[in-house]
């Protein structure tokens, strides 16, 4: 179909009112393109790739859109709705009869896509219609519709991030304003810090001072998380001309925090970012003439996005505007037992909570677990599924909750399946599946081979512990719960009752020479978010994963990396050498400590772990048990059939470098 006419077809289909569409109203198809040339993926052939936009419409008056923050504040067209407009980007089967009938939605990381974690081997910086950008081409193979759809406010303009256009609340001749709140952590000398939030290379929009001498802007500064704020004297410190930074005299001090709270005006309705998600796959499931007419829907999200999938489903934003399911299944990926700023005045979607960044947001607040709960110190009752649990609940979508190693020292994990106090044990939902990747990083491994040490120790920075064979797997047991009704392999993850879940302090680590031990997890507290700063109040308690001698985390899926170990995997990194916390995390980072070659060259380092000499004696024999290990993690499902060749190689190069 040439492009003009699939665009006017898209656009007149859009037109007519229909019973069974969901509230998306228009679409434009910018670009469409081949994929690898045409080339075919298997049983679903050849792919083609669809750049364009997606306006939504929402009811301030519907039960299903009344949860949206300022909703009803926001203008609205004839129709008495609120707009807002999304881009996306769509991998179909240029024969949609030979898909699977499954969507896979990309709920993008700060305007990024994510799901190329589950392709091998793919070229990050290929153009994104090459064979090379999507490597093994597991999704496509597969017959999977592949969407990208921006639904987040803050992100820079540019080209390559997914954007969201969303309304915004009120009108200019009754502006509404509040306050609100930016803090960073100074690692390095700055004369500025910008009010948007700022995560690695990603910069975030901040909301603009509305008046710099409002009486209600105030730089504080403090040297730890609690420590007391001084106040920074305001003639010291000005906003810049576009009033979206923050400039001080002489500079800003290494080692500080500091914060500004201050008046904007004009806030974004963010909530609007959740029920466009809903309904794109709602109008693909339930509309035949929607691009990709699909029966399953499956939500994808990491990190941020996985934390946003846990709003969603806490919010109710799993059933749409008509009452209908909208995902069929939900992988939350990296999550922790966090939410966050996606529905509430003033939102900033990019804040989270680290381990020594970006203090007292609300990411982590109570409920945090799917069945009910009560917290001993406030009285508070609720869950996070709690339209899932009453006996009268509508069709439920399938959910894996997903985590690493990391997420337990920096990102409270073990709040979202204990109680608050972390007494004891509270479980899922039949509907739902819990599995913990053990010792693993954030979300992805680290570079292979490491390129940097830690210190100068043997400790090298980053872990190469390769999460994403894990992530394949439960991915295709997902879409085949979803689609089959094939029951996925038990929830593994450590619990108390297997005593595989303790306070830090009660943990026993191997002590090897030259490595600090991380002993201070990222600590969540109860906050009274009614004003700014928040008021901090008692630490909920976190628990970590129990090791093994060499270190190693237990309790969950153990890779090949821990069944036929070369080094000990720490799923954090130290802020050693910075010019505070330096007993704090680094965000996201992991660690990985080789194991000595030689018994001779353990006793030279005193390391009391075993060596490989002594456990494996010869390279043919080390690979002889990573197989094995392999072939036992396909067998219980947590490894593809076709993956065991790749984790071979891996580990067969991870045992060259070491032993170099």
């Amino acid at each position: 179909m040439p492009f003009r006419r699939l665009v006017a077809v898209v656009l007149l289909c859009l037109a007519a009112p229909r019973a069974a569409a969901a509230r998306v109203v228009r679409v434009v198809v910018d670009r469409r393109e081949p994929v690898a040339d045409g080339a075919a993926f298997g049983s679903a052939g050849a792919y083609e790739r669809l750049v364009g936009r997606v306006f939504f419409a929402f009811d301030p008056n519907n039960p299903h859109d009344r949860q949206i923050v300022d909703l009803a504040l926001a203008p609205r067209n004839a129709a008495g709705e609120v707009e807002a407009w999304a881009e996306f980007t769509m991998l179909r089967p240029a024969d949609p009869s030979r898909g699977s009938g499954v969507t896979l939605l990309d709920v993008v990381n700060r305007g990024n896509m994510t799901v190329g974690v589950f392709h091998l081997d793919s070229q990050r910086g290929a153009s994104p219609t090459s064979a090379g950008y999507f490597g093994d081409a597991l999704l496509l193979r597969r017959g999977l519709t592949v969407v990208t759809l921006g639904w987040q406010w803050d992100i820079l303009p540019g080209d390559g991030p997914m954007h969201f256009h969303p309304p915004v609340a009120g009108d200019p001749a009754h502006p509404i304003t509040g306050l609100v709140r930016s803090d960073i952590t100074v690692d390095t000398p700055t004369d500025t810090i910008p009010l948007g939030h700022r995560v690695g290379a990603s910069q975030a929009l901040g909301y603009a001072a509305s008046d710099p001498d409002d009486a209600s802007n105030v730089l504080t500064v403090r040297d730890g998380p609690t420590a007391p704020r001084t106040v920074v004297p305001r003639a010291r410190w000005h906003f810049t001309a576009d009033r979206t930074a923050v400039t001080l005299d002489g500079g800003f001090t290494p080692g500080k925090i500091y914060e500004v709270v201050y008046r904007a005006a004009n806030p974004v309705v963010v909530g609007t970012g959740l029920a466009a998600v809903r309904d794109m796959i709602s109008w693909l499931k339930h509309d035949p003439a929607s691009l990709a007419p699909t029966r399953w829907g499956i939500a994808y999200g990491v990190s941020q996005t996985g934390r946003f999938l846990r709003h969603f489903l806490y919010q109710g934003f799993d059933v749409d505007e008509q009452g209908r399911l909208a995902f069929d299944g939900i992988f939350a990926h990296t999550a922790g037992a966090g939410r966050g700023s996606f529905n509430h005045r003033f939102a900033q979607p990019s804040r989270d909570a680290q381990p020594y960044s970006t203090f007292f947001y609300p990411t982590d607040v109570f409920p945090f677990t799917s069945l009910p709960e009560t917290d001993p110190v406030t009285g508070a009752r609720g869950a996070l599924r709690s339209a899932a649990v009453t006996k009268d609940a509508a069709p439920a979508p399938k959910v894996f909750y997903v985590d690493g190693g990391y997420e337990y020292w920096g990102r409270a994990a073990s709040l979202a399946h204990t109680t608050p106090d972390g007494a004891r044990d509270v479980g899922f939902l039949p509907s739902e599946r819990r599995y913990v990747i053990n010792s693993a990083q954030h979300s992805s491994p680290g570079p292979f081979p490491p390129n940097a040490r830690l210190d100068s120790g043997p400790a090298w920075k980053g872990s190469p512990l390769d999460q994403r064979l894990a992530l394949r797997a439960l991915l295709v047991a997902l879409v085949e719960w979803v689609k089959d009704g094939r029951e996925p392999p038990p929830s593994m993850y450590p619990t108390l009752a297997a005593r595989a879940l303790m306070p830090v302090d009660s943990l026993r680590r191997p002590a090897i020479p030259g490595v600090a031990l991380a002993r201070v997890p990222y600590q969540p507290y109860r906050l009274d978010l009614a004003k700014e700063p928040p008021t901090v109040g008692t630490p909920y308690t976190v628990l970590v994963p129990r090791v093994d001698s060499l270190g190693n985390d237990l309790g969950g899926i153990r890779s090949v990396e821990l069944r036929a170990a070369l080094a000990t995997y720490f799923p954090w990194q130290l802020r050693l050498g910075m010019p505070a916390g330096a007993d704090r995390l680094v965000s996201f980072q992991g660690t990985v400590v080789p194991l000595p070659r030689t018994e001779a060259e353990r006793a030279q380092r005193g390391d009391p772990r075993p060596s490989i000499e002594r456990l494996y004696g010869s390279r043919d024999a080390y690979l002889a048990r990573v197989d094995a290990a392999a072939r036992a993690l396909v067998a219980e499902r947590f490894m593809l059939p076709e993956d065991a060749a790749a984790a071979h190689a891996r580990l067969a190069a991870t045992w060259d470098w070491i032993m170099r």
